[in-house]
């Protein structure tokens, strides 16, 4: 009898979607699923198991600086393409619509509990963070800012190493920044670099590993190349936490780590500590 007829899914029609998009995060470490208020209270830390999710550049200088004081530098900066690089013009402006931002690294200058600083927020979206010519020449222009201006410089490093597209230009910034630093530091200002899921590559082996004190987030991944190729080229087997901020701070790389949560307290306070004293 038709009545008793089982109905087929595609009977029903298309799905109707209530749920808005982006209300829900699964956290890929313990595999909770939390709302998006609650990410947003925990400021983007997973509440069960304290798996940090990658942040964007204007919300970590939110969570960081004081209200309203944050002035972006060199905004209108973005790459070109001198290697004539098949697809990267147009790759770099997708991105661009994307994210809304020029490119991978967003610079300005703020305070931090009242301290004057100029900070530099890297942006994993974008392009996963690779440190082109803008990338490191905002870096530099940032910490020169920093030495004329006698304040601490703060980079939130998160970089998948050096871009590609940009060859040996892209490499040249690794000398670039670590030049700016130097001169910063033969100044006696304070550089504190933050390291965040995933610092690796060029940024690794440049500017992120140079900081007068240097801070991971719990649980990133901190390496030059993946653990992959490491174990590849080594013939060795990895011992366990390999590249983990926690087994890098063991092994004497990191000086702290410290949750998202307690980040602005804690670099407010090394500020106030490494401040130089008045001539």
């Amino acid at each position: 009898m038709g009545i008793f007829k089982r109905r087929s899914i595609k009977s029903l029609g298309k799905k109707k979607r209530d749920m808005p998009e982006g209300l829900w995060h699964k956290c890929p470490d313990c595999g909770a699923i939390i709302h998006e208020a609650d990410m947003q209270q925990h400021f983007h830390v997973c509440p069960k198991c304290d798996y940090h999710f990658p942040m964007t550049a204007p919300g970590r200088i939110e969570l960081l600086v004081d209200p309203g004081s944050f002035v972006e530098m060199d905004k209108k900066l973005e790459s070109k393409n001198p290697l004539e690089f098949k697809g990267y013009a147009e790759k770099i402006k997708a991105y661009q619509k994307k994210t809304g931002l020029k490119d991978a690294m967003v610079t300005g200058r703020a305070k931090i509990l009242e301290k004057p600083v100029v900070i530099g927020v890297m942006d994993f979206r974008f392009l996963g963070a690779s440190m082109g010519s803008v990338v490191g020449e905002k870096v530099t222009r940032a910490i020169e800012a920093a030495t004329k201006d006698r304040c601490a410089v703060i980079l939130i490093c998160a970089s998948g190493g050096a871009r590609m597209h940009e060859g040996i230009l892209s490499l040249m910034q690794m000398a670039k920044t670590s030049a700016a630093l130097a001169r910063h530091h033969d100044a006696g200002l304070a550089y504190i670099g933050v390291l965040t899921h995933p610092t690796t590559g060029g940024v690794t082996a440049s500017f992120a590993a140079l900081g007068d004190v240097i801070i991971a987030e719990p649980k990133c991944m901190i390496g030059f190349a993946g653990p992959r190729v490491v174990k590849e080229t080594t013939h060795q087997n990895l011992p366990p936490g390999f590249q983990t901020a926690e087994f890098m701070k063991k092994h004497g790389l990191v000086d702290m780590i410290v949750s998202r949560g307690d980040l602005r307290e804690r670099l407010g306070s090394l500020v106030d500590y490494m401040e130089p004293a008045e001539a």
